[in-house]
């Protein structure tokens, strides 16, 4: 008796599929072709929702395709896997890791290093003498198995929120700009001869865009500045540590951070750009400086 005619209740309850995206179901139909479409193919109109192709022949909106889809906290894009980039960077360093091991002489030419050999012999590799994309490999290079657990631990830790909260161009911005900013404060102040890598400077720069994150969303403080005091005292405490790029890639992270997460919704990108333009100005001019000293 409480049937409704003409099907079951299980055909009552079916909704259509999107037309872009088959595995969803949707009960919204572009105004103009009448096509189902799920959220992320919704594009705001004068009255209901329009398709992306309907936008794209001109007779939409005008709007973008994914003008409607849900942005994350710094305006990136939402996506389907936010720990992409963060599997694909740990990826990279771990196939790294197993390459140096593999063929060992492959890490004389990914250590960051001014100058080598020393006086009285001139040098003739290192950053000094041109191999400037030392001061990218260092940054994915690691020796000990201890250092590569530490940094990919944290890695996956860290990246993921971040990830998640800023968009994968963001985030990726903030990791290599972070890393490049440890790098050159190496280079800067360590003896020119001393060979360094990891990714700490990258690391140390998600940990400073997590403390402005957590700030800005009145999170509770305490465990991060915990973490961060940690390795900080790890930092100055044991030896053989390159506590320059720790430093260099925190305070690129908290400089970052706060650009990501401040910027005004009106000009949103103009900022976060620019505060990464300009750490990575900042470390294009020590390098050079540091360059003009060993040369």
């Amino acid at each position: 008796m409480d049937q409704a005619a003409g099907g079951s209740p299980q055909d009552a309850r079916s909704l259509p599929v999107c037309y872009r995206h088959p595995d969803r179901e949707t009960g919204v139909r572009c105004t103009r072709c009448e096509r189902p479409i799920c959220p992320e193919c919704m594009v705001d109109a004068s009255v209901g929702f329009q398709c992306p192709d309907c936008v794209r022949s001109g007779g939409g909106t005008g709007h973008a395709p994914g003008a409607s889809r849900p942005r994350t906290l710094a305006g990136g894009t939402v996506t389907a896997d936010p720990r992409l980039l963060t599997k694909i960077l740990l990826g990279i360093n771990v196939a790294v890791f197993v390459a140096v091991h593999a063929w060992p002489s492959l890490l004389d030419h990914l250590v960051l290093i001014g100058g080598w050999p020393p006086a009285p012999y001139g040098p003739t590799e290192g950053v000094a003498e041109g191999e400037w994309y030392r001061l990218v490999t260092s940054v994915f290079t690691h020796e000990a198995v201890w250092h590569i657990a530490f940094n990919m631990l944290s890695l996956w830790w860290l990246g993921g929120p971040l990830e998640a909260a800023l968009g994968r161009v963001r985030y990726l911005a903030l990791y290599l700009v972070s890393g490049l900013a440890g790098s050159a404060l190496t280079y800067l102040l360590a003896a020119p001869t001393t060979a360094s890598l990891g990714a700490s400077g990258a690391i140390f720069g998600l940990f400073g865009a997590t403390a402005v994150l957590m700030r800005r969303l009145n999170y509770d403080m305490r465990p991060v500045i915990a973490l961060l005091v940690i390795n900080l005292i790890f930092t100055f405490g044991w030896s053989n540590i390159a506590w320059q790029a720790h430093i260099g890639g925190l305070v690129a992270g908290v400089v970052i951070g706060y650009g990501m997460v401040h910027a005004p919704r009106e000009r949103r990108a103009l900022v976060q750009y620019g505060t990464c333009a300009l750490v990575l100005a900042v470390v294009v001019v020590l390098t050079l400086l540091r360059t003009l000293q060993l040369t």
